[in-house]
């Protein structure tokens, strides 16, 4: 029986994961959305006696949570994926940034972001933060596929950069690119690193994206050798650096944070400064592992991120969240990252990293509607004892059933609705 409100989706008969403060579980939950926005959480029942849905999403025998959030990513780096295997972080760039340099254009960005959406869809990823070249054409293939990207242009001085912008021309580009933001998602804007720009160049773009009230990320501290190199270079560490030019803050969301010292992880304390976490990318690549026990121990908001797909080889955030529960207990403390701590770092506290809180993270009124559905009915997830346990620990991308971005159906049944997937992958032969 159906209701006197109006929505455009109901999602019902599966558990809701609401990942609220209180970690609210609803057996036989339901979510309702009108105009891409959470209207109400609660029991099966009486959400559908309630509402008179236009369309929508049997969630039996599923789990019903938040969208995923990855932090940290360059969508476009699917391009260059198997490319760059087995070596460190500075062999990796010297292989990456020529290879970019020769094959990176907007039309081969825009086949490969529609290849990472269409992979972050399946995996149940809403939402990223995407530092990379082209972004405009990266937006233009996440709009038509409904799927929410967050990213801006990115600062980057090195010789021949694939757009061909000076410095000095950048910025201006940059601020034009700012100006022309007005609503919508929140804007952003990429430093690079440390050692890809002078002190004086990180001085000049935070100050431009603060202008504008951007998010601003920026690698800092990937490896000791990314750490010792911007100690020669700048006469500190990189975090030290950017405290001691007043660049850290709330606005402030740093990729890897690996080699951090006592005082580092306090300045990042003390400013707000946030962290994404990619412990895949990073073991992969030899960088070590990041603290992340004493990051969050000392109050510092942590998500977590993929990286590319070069440097981890997939876009997978539930691996990642696998990774984070798992890698934080090899000193012998096996709730250094519990497994609902790892998932919180896989939603709200990502929404949190970017300053997205009160919109994304978790599955309330008010909030945008971004979600999924994974199939439970599967021998892997069986029994069900606990469900931070078994997304941590067992649950799979391939698992998501159902993905919801801004109250789109983005993908239902395993279907893809808003990508041609066939012509995704066909868009992307013959470019490398």
């Amino acid at each position: 029986m159906s209701g006197d409100e109006r929505a455009d989706l109901l999602v019902h008969g599966g558990t809701v994961l609401t990942v609220d403060e209180d970690s609210t579980v609803i057996p036989d939950g339901a979510v309702a959305v009108r105009d891409g926005v959470v209207v109400a959480v609660g029991p099966g029942e009486a959400l559908r006696a309630r509402y008179s849905p236009a369309d929508e999403l049997d969630a039996r025998g599923g789990l019903v949570m938040p969208g995923l959030i990855n932090t940290h990513t360059h969508l476009a780096m699917t391009l260059l994926r198997g490319s760059a295997d087995d070596v460190t972080l500075q062999e990796f760039l010297g292989r990456v940034i020529p290879a970019e340099a020769r094959l990176l254009n907007p039309g081969n960005v825009t086949a490969a972001v529609r290849l990472a959406v269409a992979e972050s869809v399946r995996a149940g990823v809403t939402s990223a933060l995407d530092m990379y070249w082209f972004h405009e054409a990266a937006e233009e293939a996440a709009r038509a596929a409904g799927w929410r990207l967050l990213t801006g242009p990115t600062f980057m001085d090195v010789p021949d950069p694939p757009d061909s912008r000076a410095y000095k021309t950048r910025l201006d580009w940059a601020r034009r690119d700012l100006a022309a933001r007005t609503g919508g998602s929140r804007p952003v804007l990429f430093a690079h690193s440390a050692y890809t720009l002078s002190p004086e160049q990180l001085v000049e773009i935070f100050a431009l994206g603060r202008e504008f009230g951007a998010l601003i990320h920026i690698h800092a501290s990937e490896n000791a050798a990314e750490v010792a190199t911007v100690e020669v270079q700048h006469g500190k560490r990189p975090v030290e650096l950017l405290d001691s030019l007043g660049l850290l803050g709330p606005d402030v969301l740093l990729a890897h944070a690996v080699d951090l010292t006592g005082a580092e992880i306090a300045a990042l304390a003390r400013t707000g400064t946030s962290v994404a976490h990619c412990p895949v990318s990073n073991l992969k690549l030899g960088c070590g592992i990041a603290p992340v026990p004493r990051l969050l121990s000392a109050g510092v908001t942590v998500g977590l991120g993929t990286d590319g797909a070069v440097s981890s080889n997939t876009l997978d955030l539930l691996g990642a969240v696998r990774q984070a529960a798992l890698v934080h207990k090899a000193d012998g403390d096996p709730t250094a990252v519990g497994a609902e701590q790892a998932v919180r770092m896989a939603t709200v506290e990502g929404a949190r990293a970017l300053g997205l809180g009160a919109e994304l993270g978790s599955l309330e009124a008010g909030k945008r509607a971004d979600l999924i559905v994974l199939d439970l009915d599967r021998p892997h997830l069986t029994p069900r004892h606990d469900p931070w346990s078994m997304l941590a620990y067992a649950a799979q991308a391939s698992d998501v059933r159902d993905t919801v971005v801004d109250g789109r159906v983005l993908m239902r049944d395993r279907a893809l609705t808003t990508l041609d997937e066939g012509a995704v992958l066909a868009g992307l032969e013959g470019l490398v």
